[in-house]
């Protein structure tokens, strides 16, 4: 039984609701409902024009409806009159196939027909900047290798604390706040989770710190690459099936305690990677990261290649304990429950198709990627990306035709908006063009 928001408003306090949904390129878009009128939206939802958002609709087409899922309501922490709420779209008495959230849920429905439940949790990296994003915010932070720097850490203890509060508030179970490796750029971690659950809080976590950043007078981009000679952001994730209270993936008596299972789940992701970069690192910008030179760190801590290995960094993918791996392809920019979508998606493809992902790999890739010259490659750039997506059977037969075809039309779009004002090259100072439109994704 859904919780009653109007009952929820009265214990609470509520004055005002978000109802809130994610549209293809993960914008955030949401209208501000005063608490009379919620059980009114909790039945049948707050209206919005499609074509005014990143979904591939027109003027001429019908409302749709952003019906709240009362069980994502979330008190605002730092003003509580206001709750917070995630939502599926609806058009004409049914689900929009290209709302993201539904996508992720349809996967979620296609897992749970093998009795298995995916469970994850993510690792956002954001920076601080000043208000013209010129450079980061603290002009004191300069180390060469910056990563867990105690000082520049506490010199952001205020916003970093209030965060963290929220988070503890919330439930979340956050367990450690870090600098990491790129000057002006952190990292907090929280539990685990249900997938959609984490892809709710995925949502809410940038919205919250861009909300408290700009509260203690700063900006936060999770833009993937927002200096050409720092780290970038990623968006590593955390990945497990489960059956109940059982994790499917482990296996205490393999090497890295793994079961066949996770073996199998692996080997779609890798094979259909290239694809999934479209989903992964949907921007321009994104490629700035991927296949990128050493930063002034020593090193981009992005992949550029399609392998495995055991706990070791320079690889796509990691297997840093048992019963679980982490998937370091996304960055800042991806859309939450696409990143969501797209793992259970591939991975369901090698469940089904029983994939062997190969022997792992336990070499630095970052020096000796040439000793591999048949090891597949990540795409160079968001066209090649996209092309790989359009010819990817698996993930159209996951999400539809319209819906992959509704997102490359609309990502190809953005391609040559970006060619009419800018040339790429990933040795030259990122653009203004990719800074205007990524910079608050």
């Amino acid at each position: 039984m859904s919780k009653n928001l109007a009952q929820v408003a009265k214990t609470k306090k509520i004055k005002y609701f978000l109802i809130s949904f994610v549209d293809l390129f993960g914008v955030l878009r949401s209208k501000l409902v005063p608490t009379r009128a919620i059980a009114d939206m909790q039945k049948n939802g707050a209206g919005f024009a499609g074509f005014a958002t990143w979904l591939d609709m027109t003027p001429a087409d019908s409302d749709m409806f952003a019906i709240p899922d009362a069980d994502s309501f979330i008190q605002l922490p730092w003003n509580k009159e206001v709750g917070w709420l995630a939502s599926d779209l609806w058009m004409n008495g049914k689900p929009v196939k290209a709302s993201p959230r539904v996508m992720l849920k349809d996967q979620i429905k296609i897992l749970s027909r093998k009795n298995l439940k995916m469970k994850s949790g993510v690792e956002c990296e954001y920076f601080l900047i000043s208000e013209d994003a010129s450079k980061i915010a603290d002009h004191r932070d300069t180390q060469s290798k910056p990563c867990y720097d105690q000082s520049a850490l506490m010199r952001r203890y205020g916003l970093i604390k209030e965060i963290c509060d929220c988070m503890i508030e919330l439930g979340w179970g956050p367990y450690q706040n870090d600098h990491e490796d790129a000057n002006g750029q952190f990292e907090m971690n929280w539990d685990y989770s249900d997938c959609l659950e984490t892809a709710d809080r995925h949502v809410f976590f940038k919205f919250m710190v861009k909300s408290l950043s700009e509260k203690h007078g700063l900006r936060a981009t999770f833009m993937p690459k927002p200096f050409e000679n720092l780290t970038g952001n990623g968006c590593h994730a955390h990945i497990s099936l489960w059956d109940g209270k059982n994790n499917k993936f482990l296996d205490t008596g393999d090497r890295y305690g793994l079961s066949k299972l996770a073996y199998n789940f692996l080997g779609g992701i890798m094979q259909n990677a290239e694809s999934l970069s479209a989903f992964f690192n949907p921007t321009v910008n994104s490629y700035r990261r991927i296949n990128a030179p050493p930063t002034k760190s020593g090193a981009s801590w992005s992949p550029s290649s399609i392998s495995y290995s055991g706990n070791n960094r320079t690889h796509m993918i990691r297997i840093p304990d048992p019963g679980r791996f982490e998937l370091r392809l996304m960055d800042g920019s991806a859309n939450p429950y696409l990143l969501q979508s797209g793992i259970i998606a591939a991975g369901l493809y090698g469940l089904n198709m029983k994939l062997d992902p190969g022997e792992p790999l336990n070499c630095n890739m970052y020096t000796d990627y040439k000793n591999y010259p048949d090891l597949s490659k990540l795409p160079d750039d968001l066209e090649d990306s996209l092309d790989k997506l359009d010819s990817n059977k698996v993930l159209r037969d996951a999400f539809g035709d319209e819906v992959i075809n509704s997102y490359l039309k609309l990502k190809r779009e953005e391609i040559s908006d970006f060619f009419k004002n800018e040339i790429f090259d990933k040795k030259s100072p990122v653009t203004d063009w990719e800074k205007n439109n990524t910079l608050d994704c």
